[in-house]
């Protein structure tokens, strides 16, 4: 079980209650199909994801940034039961879809970066430090049922 501190736990809420949910998830899945092309093979069914301003505009990869950000809600509503919170998703990925999980780093990393250009200043070393622990814990979570 991961051990929270007071301020990591306020500062984690603190940043779901700043950002705009609906531009951060699909700004953060975007980045992750064009600076990581490679990822783009497990959404073949999403049409056309053949330059940046087409996954930019993709209506199925903003849905899915949306899906993620809820998906990290919910982590967020069970800080001390991440794992279990995880379990069918981390089978979901692995057993189904079949997602390197390496792929999960990449999106969180593609996330602090799209966070931390949405929080400018307020990004500071300990809040990004929590924002990072947070993260951490949630692609274990995910790459769980790959162990």
């Amino acid at each position: 079980m991961v051990k929270w501190s007071d301020f990591e736990r306020a500062t984690i809420q603190d940043i779901f209650t700043k950002i705009d949910k609906d531009v951060v998830g699909p700004a953060a899945l975007s980045r992750c199909l064009i600076v990581y092309p490679w990822t783009q093979r497990y959404f073949g069914s999403f049409g056309n994801l053949y330059n940046a301003a087409a996954i930019s505009s993709n209506p199925k990869v903003a849905a899915h940034g949306k899906v993620v950000i809820g998906g990290l809600e919910k982590a967020l509503q069970n800080m001390d039961n991440i794992k279990p919170t995880y379990a069918d998703l981390s089978v979901l990925h692995s057993e189904k879809l079949q997602v390197d999980p390496d792929n999960f780093k990449l999106l969180a990393d593609c996330l602090t970066i799209v966070v931390a250009s949405h929080l400018g200043k307020s990004f500071t070393p300990d809040v990004h430090a929590a924002f990072q622990k947070f993260l951490d814990v949630v692609v274990a979570a995910l790459r769980k049922q790959y162990h």
